[in-house]
């Protein structure tokens, strides 16, 4: 990890951007802490530029808490390289929705699984470099993003207690399976009036999760109308389970 930039946000917070081999990413810590901070790691669905505002607004309520937060980018997203097959597979899911059809598995398939199994190993190896870091100590959470890149982290990555995932992207089959195997307390978030979102496709993953702990908080509204009180309530939660 090589941090490339650093700066002090008006309420203290120190937000520094680093790079993980090519990928980039952000890490804001407590302006003063006497130990080190259990950690957050901010999910989002790609592109670190246009997603800054709503990820440092999630960052400052975070450390507001004490706890560290950092968030990476998604494979082909932002500056990172594009995959021709990732490019064809949006070119067929925009053309399957503007027609109006059903979404098949196998767009779904190859939307998503490819992400996943790029993403979790790089969301993995962030987090070895951001645990030997002397201000983060753990435990650690997972927060928001692609709920599929979500829970297969939440299934393999032993370091992660607790996660607060956001329903509202597709899920392919093969990860309802591997929702069965996540045991971590679960707080997941859905907006049930969310036009991206198959909402009974929500629900039938969240009772294929695995844990004895895990809490719906739904919501009426669209996909960007999250109350504030849900984000509330997921740091009360995470103040639960990482303290």
């Amino acid at each position: 990890m090589q941090f490339t930039s650093e700066q002090r946000l008006d309420d203290g917070i120190l937000e520094r951007e680093f790079t993980l081999g090519e990928i980039p990413g952000i890490l804001w810590t407590p302006g003063s802490a006497s130990a080190p901070a259990p950690l957050i790691l901010i999910g989002h669905p790609g592109g670190l530029d246009k997603m800054y505002p709503r990820l440092v607004a999630r960052a400052r309520h975070s450390v507001a808490e004490g706890f560290a937060a950092a968030t990476i980018e998604l494979p082909g997203s932002g500056d990172r390289p594009r995959s021709a097959a990732a490019e064809q597979v949006r070119a067929d899911l925009h053309q399957v929705l503007r027609a109006g059809e059903p979404v098949t598995d196998d767009i779904v398939d190859r939307l998503v699984l490819p992400l996943v199994d790029q993403a979790v190993p790089e969301w993995r190896a962030a987090l070895d470099a951001l645990l030997a870091l002397t201000e983060i100590g753990g435990p650690v959470g997972y927060s928001g993003g692609v709920i599929s890149i979500g829970t297969r982290l939440a299934a393999v990555e032993p370091r992660i207690v607790a996660a607060v995932l956001f329903a509202g992207s597709f899920v392919p089959r093969a990860i309802f399976e591997e929702a069965r195997q996540v045991t971590i307390p679960l707080h997941v978030l859905l907006q049930w009036d969310d036009e991206r979102n198959d909402r009974q496709m929500a629900l039938d993953l969240f009772d294929a999760f695995g844990s004895k702990e895990k809490t719906l908080h739904a919501n009426m509204g669209g996909h960007t109308g999250v109350p504030q009180f849900a984000g509330e309530e997921a740091n009360r939660f995470f103040a639960r389970h990482l303290k």
